[in-house]
């Protein structure tokens, strides 16, 4: 964040921070804009700090809903190869992860758990 609005007191700054995020919209700037002041939204209530933490959230989720099908693969005591692990953990849509972990139940090896993908 600018030296500016680091000096700044909260209750400006941190309209000042949405209002320009705002303005950016979907513009390619507004992922550079996010990465530092980031951090300094977390206590701030606004629809960009929601998005954030909205992202982060499904992000741990997938994270998570991956790791789970990889436990399931090898408590089952099935090879994965390292295709099928990068596949598994680079998914971020959640259908597609359900669906897999489900198919992680009782696929015999881990390449089928993508059948019909």
């Amino acid at each position: 964040m600018t030296t500016v609005l680091r000096d700044t007191p909260q209750n400006i700054a941190g309209p000042i921070i949405e209002l320009i995020a705002q303005g950016l919209g979907k513009h390619p700037a507004a992922q550079l804009w996010r990465k530092p002041v980031a951090v300094d939204l977390s206590f701030y209530k606004s629809p960009l700090s929601e998005e954030i933490r909205d992202e982060g959230r499904a992000e741990g989720e997938a994270r998570r809903a991956a790791e789970d099908i990889l436990d399931i693969l090898e408590v089952r005591g099935i090879d994965i190869p390292e295709a099928a692990r990068e596949r598994i953990t680079g998914c971020g849509d959640p259908e597609i992860l359900r669906r897999w972990h489900r198919r992680a139940v009782t696929a015999p090896t881990a390449v089928e758990i993508f059948e019909d993908e």
